[in-house]
């Protein structure tokens, strides 16, 4: 997704489903000899929280600066990591599906030889 797609809503709902897959990232670590599973902390560290309590925010201004921090952050991310978050919430783009995809919209490619 290209960063001038992203609107304050967009990114927010984007923001919001990073959140979620990078939560979900575990790892296992031994605590007292017993091996304890630790949830993913990278979002707290990117600082998601507080993006998202910005996108959300009733002031314009806040917003603004909650997409103009998700932008600077989105590319940063990894390209599987982009790529897990966008098809988590359904969006995609339709140069990438096969002609028989309903999603595609594509139109025939037209053979010049045929008049």
């Amino acid at each position: 997704m290209e960063l001038e797609t992203f609107t304050t809503e967009t990114a927010l709902e984007t923001a919001q489903e990073l959140r979620r897959v990078l939560a979900a990232r575990t790892h296992r670590r031994k605590v007292l000899g017993q091996e304890v599973i630790i949830p993913g902390q990278l979002g707290e560290a990117l600082q998601l929280p507080q993006i998202i309590n910005r996108l959300q925010s009733k002031q314009q201004r806040f917003r603004d600066q909650g997409l103009e921090d998700f932008q600077e952050l989105w590319p940063t991310l990894s390209a599987a990591t982009r790529q897990k978050v966008l098809d988590s919430i359904g969006w995609y783009d339709p140069k990438d599906l096969s002609w028989e995809d309903k999603r595609s919209n594509r139109r025939p490619t037209l053979d010049p030889d045929i008049s």
